[in-house]
């Protein structure tokens, strides 16, 4: 999907000290199976991987309403939001993107269940 390198199946993006992201990091790590990381925090979000997500999944699922980031926005962006409003406050706030987003070959896992990676991978 996303410009996974060669030496890899898996790409993983994320924030490196998220909880959630590291339970999938670990659970990752504990199953030997190689991933490529991509931290938000220091590459930002590619907006090509981040529309590849939104066609696959959705943007309602892409973009994580239960945390701070999506708290912080104003009320005026909230009420209002919709694919294209949606997008530009993931680019712009990559941490309203939910975690960990995970690419398989074609496939993708939004956010971390132990039974759907064990389906995956």
């Amino acid at each position: 999907m996303c410009d996974i390198k060669q030496n890899t199946m898996i790409k993983i993006y994320g924030i490196p000290n998220c909880d959630t992201m590291k339970k999938a990091r670990k659970w990752l790590d504990n199953n030997n199976l190689k991933y490529e990381f991509h931290d938000y925090k220091k590459l930002g979000v590619p907006e090509k991987c981040l529309k590849q997500w939104i066609q696959k999944a959705g943007w309602e699922i892409v973009l994580n309403k239960r945390g701070t980031t999506w708290r912080k926005l104003g009320d005026d962006i909230k009420n209002n939001i919709d694919e294209k409003s949606a997008i530009k406050v993931m680019l712009e706030n990559p941490s309203a993107i939910k975690r960990p987003v995970l690419e398989s070959g074609n496939a993708i896992l939004i956010g971390f269940k132990d039974d759907e990676y064990k389906l995956l991978l």
